[in-house]
């Protein structure tokens, strides 16, 4: 069940307003980001849309999102990325020196991610399992990657394998689970562990991270950022007009 007095309804979508530090408590919270990218790609895929709707908390990760926000609610909101709320349950974590687990990537990331950890949070026991590289598991996979995050029964867990594939993993399973919070991050695994560098503090405060990635891969993100980030300015202008239009018709109706 969601927290409707922490969401607004952003097309759909419930996108959690307020900060980190107010983040509802309950068993097995599911949280998901979402993007302008993730946005379009659930339009063509409604068992990644489905996946997004159903999150405990969906963390608006994108400028572009915080914009379109703003546009059909009138509500300013702060971006909050997958690179933020890593940190942020880290660092609460380790003031109680909690556990958290890493599904995803390679065991060379995950080896680098651990030992980053020792040095930084020394205070979290850390769990880790690489699934294979695959569009679809099998049963048996499915199998062992729970039972891995199960007998390790962490209070965090993280899964880092690209959207929506992550997304959905994780709402198919959340109820098998055995962890207090599952949060969705993909590429933060490799911020963390440094195998591919995040844009500099001043170019993501500026709300230019997406470029910064951009000219750091562009061979793997221009369409992300160059063909979908103009298809999301075009939805959400069409919304923006359908719901002008509909206010203007309910005063109509109303005078």
């Amino acid at each position: 069940m969601r927290h409707t007095e922490d969401i607004e309804n952003f097309i759909d979508y419930p996108i959690f307003t307020k900060s980190l530090s107010e983040l509802p408590f309950k068993s097995s919270l599911l949280v998901n980001t979402i993007n302008q990218y993730s946005f379009c790609m659930a339009n063509e895929d409604m068992g990644f849309k489905k996946s997004l709707q159903m999150s405990d908390v969906l963390l608006p990760d994108g400028i572009s999102v915080v914009a379109a926000e703003y546009l059909m609610t009138g509500k300013i909101i702060k971006k909050i990325s997958g690179a933020d709320i890593h940190q942020h349950l880290l660092q609460d974590l380790e003031s109680k020196s909690g556990s958290c687990f890493y599904l995803g990537s390679s065991n060379a990331t995950l080896n680098q991610i651990k030992a980053k950890m020792s040095i930084e949070y020394p205070n979290i026991k850390v769990g880790s399992y690489s699934p294979p590289y695959k569009k679809v598991f099998t049963t048996s996979e499915n199998q062992a990657m729970i039972q891995e995050i199960n007998n390790f029964q962490p209070d965090v867990l993280f899964i880092g394998m690209t959207a929506p594939k992550q997304e959905k993993w994780a709402y198919e399973n959340k109820d098998k689970i055995e962890a207090k919070i599952i949060c969705t991050v993909g590429a933060v695994f490799d911020f963390y562990a440094g195998t591919v560098k995040r844009p500099s503090t001043f170019m993501i405060d500026l709300g230019l991270e997406w470029l910064g990635r951009l000219i750091k891969e562009p061979k793997r993100l221009w369409r992300r950022y160059l063909v979908y980030g103009p298809i999301f300015v075009w939805i959400i202008a069409k919304e923006r007009v359908k719901k002008t239009i509909f206010k203007k018709s309910i005063k109509q109706i109303n005078n």
